[in-house]
């Protein structure tokens, strides 16, 4: 096959280059230019996008014998991932850049103009399986290396862009081994650190970068009874689940830690409280999507037309709110919910057997079967079942 090899300039991606290169496939390297800021320009940036690493990827691709461009996405970028990511926490929220990038960026910006240039795939490091299922179409599968799989955040994919994909690091059993790869291959990405953090905040200090573009207003601290025990500089740079950076001079009643319940955006206010009442046992998610076919519990409702307040039989699954965080046994069904004046649109509500802390609107829950990923959708509600009346257990009826 023609391959388009995504190299961030990175072992992961610079190795799955070259297993593209040794099984046969015509290779073609791209580096993806996302940013423009000057922060991550410098050297020492944490995050992905950096000059060094866009010289990193030319290295590993002369090594390669491959051709090598760099291709300048940073317009969309900024509109698809930075933007969203300024509107989703001034909305309250926490949204995923990583999970949103993959979507907009890599699985969608990339494969729409590799496809229209003839490459027949896109290939890149992250670790995650794709096989052959029912049909001929393919599913969406962990990484034989549960610790470093990555297939939470490439949930968003679709049954069309799993028919254009490539994980060549999908069998390899731990990053070690991608390192001595490397090292064996003379690429000198071999003991490269990994990036982290939020690739456009490259100090990490996201409080500070959102305060520069989100309006920030001081605003009342409250308990679970309404009583004020605070005040914040801005409800907009706080996350459900939060200890730190509170503030609170009064100790609980119980002399334990607060932690942040719920944010109120409109109402500039943040609901604190002990950590039980994090705990939640259904998620409600919007613009519910399918890595491969959906389940046919959520086919068939999807098939019939119906009106809004039907739902789907529900179907057992593993729900993951995190990238790294822990699969929860739970009973997910689709119910259908009167749109923004289009019709009925699908709402996924995930029941979990065992309640999750610190889920937060915005987040994504990534449901499986197994190994497999069967889709994901964004949470805009989480609550408690037991506590339907405890503030932070239920959506803020002012969002």
């Amino acid at each position: 096959m023609r391959v388009l090899a995504a190299m961030s300039g990175g072992v992961d991606s610079a190795v799955a280059a070259a297993r593209a290169v040794d099984a046969g496939h015509d290779v073609t390297g791209v580096h993806l230019a996302l940013s423009r800021s000057p922060g991550t320009l410098r050297t020492g940036s944490r995050g992905c996008c950096t000059i060094e690493d866009s010289r990193d990827a030319w290295r590993a691709a002369d090594v390669l014998g491959i051709p090598y461009y760099v291709w300048d996405f940073s317009e969309r970028f900024q509109t698809d991932v930075v933007d969203d990511f300024v509107a989703e926490y001034a909305a309250g929220r926490t949204p995923n850049p990583c999970l949103r990038c993959n979507e907009k960026i890599k699985f969608a910006a990339l494969l729409e103009k590799a496809l229209a240039l003839g490459f027949d795939a896109v290939c890149t490091g992250h670790y995650a399986k794709v096989v052959e299922g029912p049909g001929g179409l393919r599913e969406l599968h962990r990484a034989a290396d549960w610790a470093k799989d990555q297939s939470y955040v490439l949930g968003v994919l679709t049954a069309e862009q799993l028919q254009h994909v490539l994980f060549p690091l999908a069998e390899t059993p731990a990053k070690a081994e991608v390192r001595a790869e490397a090292a064996r291959r003379g690429l000198s990405v071999a003991s490269k650190p990994d990036s982290h953090d939020i690739c456009f905040i490259p100090d990490g200090d996201t409080r500070g970068w959102l305060a520069e573009r989100i309006e920030m207003t001081e605003g009342e601290i409250k308990d679970v009874e309404g009583t004020v025990v605070g005040t914040h500089p801005g409800a907009n740079a706080f996350t459900v689940g939060q200890r730190k950076g509170l503030r609170i001079g009064t100790p609980a009643p119980d002399g334990k830690p607060r932690f942040v319940l719920e944010i109120r955006p409109r109402t500039n206010e943040v609901v604190v409280g002990p950590q039980a009442l994090l705990a939640v046992d259904e998620l409600r998610g919007i613009r519910p999507s399918w890595a491969g076919a959906p389940v046919p519990e959520a086919a068939a409702l999807l098939r019939t037309g119906a009106a809004a307040g039907a739902a789907s039989s529900a179907f057992p699954v593993s729900a993951q709110v995190r990238a790294h965080g822990d699969p929860v046994p739970a009973r997910a069904h689709l119910e259908l919910v009167d749109g923004p004046g289009t019709g009925p649109v699908p709402e996924l509500v995930v029941r979990l057997e065992e309640p999750l802390r610190g889920v937060a609107p915005g987040q994504s829950v990534v449901l499986y079967q197994g190994t497999r990923v069967l889709g994901q959708a964004t949470v805009d509600r989480a609550h408690s079942l037991a506590r339907p009346d405890v503030a932070g257990s239920r959506p803020d009826p002012a969002r």
